[in-house]
């Protein structure tokens, strides 16, 4: 999945909206985006649309409450039998929270098929515990992290500089959740831009992300999702490239080293085509 964009699940309007955007995923917001008084409104709203979506379409992602909350059981109980295909877990503080959760669901009968995933950097005692997620249950499909909980957590007056990049905590928070989610074998997720309207802002972070390592994006208006679709998506000239360093390893036979285009090339460069490949396929 390379793009997941936010709905809160109190909005039927933006629910019918956001089915025909072209992001891979929609995430059916329980927590930051819905009021505490709108709370059972939002958890039956979601119920009903994940039972008459067209499940052919994006794939159903449910954002229940953190685990510090009365809400996240009442989530589940409400959502897992309407069959989503993900939970995310927001402010996880260490993989101990996603066994949590996923044994939650294993004992609720839910289906082998639904997935996991963390928001798992809204805390400092977070970033503490990111290499903690590898095997911490076999539900869990992805990691992101989040900018805005972190720096209200900090009570930082801004988590950008005056260029608009971030400072370093977030930078921290960021790598670390490239690492953790690598190391646990699972989808590193980029976070979101906040500022909608600047589609440059977004596209050079998307950008910057898919440098980095990661293959998705969270997304918070539809008009960003034709832009991160593009920059997760493998250009022509990517998998073309790709494909010659594959077939330059085959034609050599069993070697460490090829030469292709004057450029010396070795196993981790097969590694990273084959995954290309990989990735451009599914």
């Amino acid at each position: 999945m390379r793009s997941f964009l936010f709905v809160p699940a109190d909005s039927e309007k933006k629910l019918a909206k956001a089915a025909s955007c072209g992001a891979d995923a929609l995430v059916l917001d329980l927590e930051d985006s819905v009021a505490l008084s709108a709370k059972d409104t939002a958890r039956n709203t979601a119920v009903a649309y994940l039972k008459t979506a067209d499940r052919s379409g994006p794939k159903l992602i449910l954002r229940i409450n953190a685990l510090d909350t009365p809400f996240w059981e009442k989530d589940l109980e409400a959502v897992i039998p309407a069959r989503p295909d993900l939970i995310v877990v927001p402010k996880t503080l260490s993989g101990g929270c996603v066994t949590k959760v996923g044994d939650r669901i294993d004992r609720m009968g839910g289906a082998d098929e639904i997935g996991i995933g963390c928001v798992a950097t809204e805390t400092a005692a977070s970033l503490f515990t990111l290499g903690t997620y590898a095997g911490s249950h076999k539900r869990l499909s992805f990691l992101t992290w989040g900018a805005e909980d972190l720096s209200a957590a900090l009570g930082a007056r801004n988590n950008k500089d005056e260029n608009g990049l971030y400072t370093g905590p977030y930078q921290l928070a960021r790598t670390l959740t490239l690492l953790g989610a690598v190391a646990a074998g699972v989808q590193p997720v980029d976070g979101v831009w906040t500022d909608f309207r600047d589609e440059k802002g977004l596209e050079a972070e998307a950008r910057a992300a898919a440098r980095d390592g990661f293959t998705g994006k969270m997304a918070i208006h539809p008009a960003q999702v034709a832009i991160i679709n593009e920059v997760f998506t493998p250009s022509e000239a990517d998998l073309a490239h790709a494909r010659a360093v594959v077939a330059a390893f085959e034609q050599a036979g069993d070697v460490g080293v090829v030469a292709l285009d004057g450029v010396m090339l070795d196993i981790p460069h097969l590694k990273q085509a084959r995954a290309l490949l990989a990735r451009a396929t599914q």
